[in-house]
């Protein structure tokens, strides 16, 4: 079967299809992310691990690549559905060009799409990120000059119901697993969630764990857990997928909630600077000299409040899209994937991050 092929070079239809593009901000933008990008080292790692069936029948299947790039599209663009992602491509002859498809050749179905997480899993899409990140050092960006560690509510994409509901539709699935019977569903009830409080408010979702480079701004690393972990639970195991080359990362920053012995002692035994905000304890009120050591590190882990802010706001991140926290975690990869690389694309080089005593 194989992939489809595409000619590099534009038919007579594209160039004059083209020239009506050439004031259009949008494509603009997607032509110079395109440039800005080596797509054959992500292409190299779609092909390793996206399956293609050898039969002499059937429809050739459209190259990964392609599919990963409509994906990044549906993040920049705020689209929230398959559905309408594969409208607005057929549309849009900006994201025709984008992802390499001839301006007279249909999208790919939005099935084709929605299969293409299943197929590409999260193993590979970490894969991609390490790339694009190491293609960004190379352009002068900063991964390793200090991190920031933080995490945010993601409510569910299910409207939420009490816990012994749940466990008795958790107990249904686990039975009908066993029997065999287990059949996929175009939407199914969210059982991977669950209850925290927020602000005195009962949330139902799941939590997003995330970490920036204090320099760049570039987001490191996400993770997803149930709403009711705790913060801090997470912190280290955050910080260690956050560091992508050799280096040791000198410093990490996070707010009170990580505030508590066993995650600086794990800062101290590996040689990082301890950047975690204090707080009140039991026996022990913080000293003014801590207060104002607090006030500096807000000043430094501000960027990654930027990009829960900026996807909440664009992305609607605010909300999980996906009932499973395997689903909804692959699309935050893609969607930090897509923000890193429309920052670094229009925010130019930082300066470092200013110096403070800690």
């Amino acid at each position: 079967m194989g992939f489809k092929e595409y000619e590099r070079n534009m038919s007579f239809l594209d160039l004059e299809l083209s020239k009506t593009l050439g004031s259009s901000r949008t494509q603009k933008f997607l032509r110079e992310i395109h440039d800005y990008v080596r797509w054959e080292p992500i292409d190299r790692i779609l092909m390793d691990v996206y399956p293609v069936g050898k039969a002499a029948v059937g429809n050739s299947a459209y190259p990964p690549v392609m599919l990963l790039k409509a994906l990044l599209l549906q993040k920049w663009f705020g689209i929230r559905s398959d559905p309408e992602l594969e409208n607005q491509i057929n549309d849009r002859l900006s994201f025709k060009m984008f992802i390499g498809l001839p301006f007279g050749d249909p999208s790919p179905d939005h099935s084709v799409i929605s299969r293409f997480r299943d197929r590409v899993g999260a193993k590979a899409m970490e894969r991609i990120h390490a790339e694009l990140l190491a293609q960004l050092q190379v352009k002068g960006y900063s991964i390793d000059a200090g991190l920031a560690v933080d995490a945010r509510l993601v409510r569910s994409a299910s409207s939420p119901l009490s816990k012994d509901k749940l466990e008795k539709i958790n107990q249904q699935r686990q039975q009908e697993k066993k029997d065999g019977k287990d059949k996929p569903v175009k939407f199914s009830r969210d059982v991977e969630s669950d209850w925290t409080v927020k602000n005195g408010d009962p949330v139902y979702g799941m939590k997003e764990h995330a970490s920036i480079d204090v320099r760049s701004g570039l987001v490191l690393t996400t993770v997803l857990s149930r709403a009711s972990e705790h913060d801090t639970n997470y912190f280290q195991f955050v910080v260690i997928k956050s560091m992508h080359t050799r280096r040791m990362l000198p410093v990490v920053y996070a707010d009170k909630g990580y505030h508590g012995q066993l995650n600086r002692e794990f800062l101290h035994i590996n040689d990082m600077k301890d950047g975690i905000m204090r707080k009140d304890e039991r026996n022990a009120r913080i000293t003014d000299l801590e207060i104002e050591r607090n006030k500096k590190i807000s000043k430094v882990r501000y960027k990654i409040e930027q990009y829960f802010g900026v996807t909440a706001l664009h992305q609607g991140a605010s909300r999980a899209r996906f009932t499973t926290l395997a689903k909804e975690g692959w699309d935050r990869i893609c969607q930090v994937m897509a923000f890193n690389l429309k920052r670094s694309y229009r925010s130019g080089l930082r300066e470092p991050a200013p110096a403070m005593a800690i």
